[in-house]
């Protein structure tokens, strides 16, 4: 189908296997009652086909000209709905209908940049379907006390339920990562805001995380912890262990002493 070549620089990796561009489509549950889903880095449409047979407005995003020029020939059905632009810098909330679903078989490299951006408009995006590498896929979906769970885990699951679907073998890309893929769904939950202060919240966690063998006490030495919790039970933690609503009251604990 492709006469564009995958680019190294821009982490592509072209899916060749229809069924599996078919089970990322079918991945979308319309959770949140969007009308809209915008497809990150569609390369050569193999999974955009299977969105535009879908009772969604599908957009697309991609920064590379070869695989706009593609989507423009193959795919004229899209209109104008196709954005050149990179997904990490373009302000797509005011050009497309919210609220969106965002999909996509993201690049490995950006593929936690592409996450911060989604919890920067995590109230405009009710439902997220992608691939990504599966070690990531499974952290994301970690719950607290695993080894995996990491800054991310936390952030995304304070507004969303993940689930982990399937495994991607790397034979049906082209070029075949070196490791296998993971396709995970994000929906939505019931928490409109954090009760605490959110920019706070994410110090927290990100510098709770950040020497992840220390106790609490010694890894948020960084944000000047009040004198006064230095004998704080949830201190002598590691932020592994520590839940969304866990890390909430420890937030809220901080700012009431700040």
């Amino acid at each position: 189908m492709s006469s564009v070549r995958p680019k190294k620089h821009l982490g592509q990796h072209f899916l060749k296997d229809l069924s599996i561009a078919e089970r990322i489509a079918d991945g979308l549950t319309g959770h949140g009652d969007y009308k809209t889903v915008l497809e990150v880095g569609p390369g050569t449409g193999v999974l955009t086909q299977f969105l535009l047979k879908k009772d969604f407005e599908t957009w697309v995003i991609e920064v590379d000209r070869d695989s706009i020029a593609y989507l423009e020939k193959h795919f004229s059905s899209l209109d104008d709905r196709i954005i050149g632009a990179d997904f990490l810098k373009h302000d797509f909330i005011s050009e497309t209908k919210t609220p969106l679903a965002v999909i996509g078989n993201f690049p490995y490299n950006i593929s936690s940049q592409i996450f911060f951006k989604v919890l920067d408009h995590h109230q405009e995006i009710p439902e997220v379907v992608c691939m990504i590498q599966k070690e990531v896929a499974e952290r994301l979906a970690s719950p607290p006390g695993n080894k995996t769970y990491g800054i991310l885990s936390v952030l995304l699951q304070a507004y969303y339920d993940i689930e982990y679907l399937f495994t991607v073998k790397p034979n049906v890309f082209n070029p075949p990562p070196k490791v296998d893929s993971g396709v995970i769904r994000l929906k939505r939950n019931t928490t409109k805001a954090l009760d605490c202060d959110e920019t706070l919240f994410r110090r927290v966690v990100k510098a709770g995380f950040q020497m992840r063998r220390k106790t609490l006490r010694n890894a948020l030495k960084p944000i000047n912890l009040p004198a006064e919790l230095s004998d704080h039970p949830t201190l002598a933690l590691r932020a592994e262990t520590l839940s969304v609503n866990q890390f909430v009251a420890l937030t809220n604990l901080i700012s009431a002493c700040q």
